[in-house]
């Protein structure tokens, strides 16, 4: 019993230890196929500059983009920018997650709210945000209200499925055993149903965090002074190219920032999910 128990924790450990390995293995691969893509992306904008197959005021490269991103760090708009175009997607971002979660929860719980809501959301999801941007200028405004709002209301049509889909794929076994439990009401939403849920919960929330970022530059691009969104728009205008990938780029740094923060705490609220997967493999 002795051996095998230390067989079976040997066996734990180079587990833990090549999934480390691997994933550390991993992060360096991302990382290099990152620098190489720029490099390649440099080298065919120098050979295009040579041989001009595109015109080069419209063919950016990375240096290019750097030397831009230089010129609105030195004048201090850039951090102006981009720290409203966070406080946007953030603001908005948050309004999502409490409205989806709750009105999520009564449609999935209550046979009545399913019956309402259901058909207006499945009327208005498939409506492109584009079609909503007049309407929400003039009912709104052209202030940070209108934007917010915007980013909100696309968040929310995105998630709403997830949070019914995971409160009603809850495992039956769980719901016998509160049931025979004789859990209230309460005990029964909070402790099984929703807590079962959370991880789906959780993966609409960061697949919503890409629509925030996408209705965020949508709802930059018109009746806005400042913002990532706004740069692009202002620098199609007088063929900026730099200044336009200056500005995609750092939408993408920023989205992948806030990514990895949500997959960080993830991770930490579900660290039993790994360790379960873990001890599957190990057998």
């Amino acid at each position: 019993m002795t051996f095998a128990k230390e067989t079976k924790t040997t066996a734990a450990v180079s587990y833990k230890t090549a999934a480390a390995r691997r994933a550390k293995r991993d992060k360096y691969f991302k990382i290099g196929s990152l620098i190489l893509f720029f490099l390649l992306w440099e080298v065919l904008g120098r050979i295009n500059d040579a041989c001009q197959w595109v015109d080069p005021k419209f063919f950016p490269v990375p240096t290019g983009i750097i030397a831009s991103a230089y010129t609105y760090l030195t004048d201090g708009t850039l951090f102006t920018h981009l720290g409203i175009s966070v406080y946007r997607v953030v603001v908005g971002y948050a309004i999502d997650v409490v409205i989806a979660i709750v009105l999520g929860s009564l449609i999935a719980s209550f046979k009545t709210m399913d019956n309402i809501f259901s058909p207006i959301i499945n009327l208005f999801s498939p409506i492109p945000i584009m079609a909503f941007l007049p309407m929400f200028i003039l009912w709104f405004g052209i202030g940070e209200q209108s934007k917010v709002i915007l980013i909100a209301y696309t968040t929310i049509i995105y998630m709403l499925s997830y949070v019914t889909e995971g409160i009603k794929d809850t495992d039956p076994v769980l719901i016998r055993s509160a049931v025979s439990l004789c859990a209230n009401p309460w005990q029964f939403f909070t402790r099984v149903k929703f807590q079962s849920a959370f991880p789906n919960i959780f993966l609409g929330m960061k697949g919503a965090l890409g629509t925030a970022f996408g209705a965020m530059v949508v709802a930059e691009m018109m009746g806005a002074s400042t913002g990532l969104g706004y740069i692009i728009v202002f620098s199609k205008n007088w063929f900026k190219m730099n200044d336009m990938m200056m500005a995609a780029i750092a939408i993408g740094l920023l989205y992948s920032l806030m990514f990895v923060i949500l997959t960080v705490v993830e991770s930490a609220l579900f660290k039993w999910k790994k360790e379960t997967t873990g001890g599957a493999v190990e057998k």
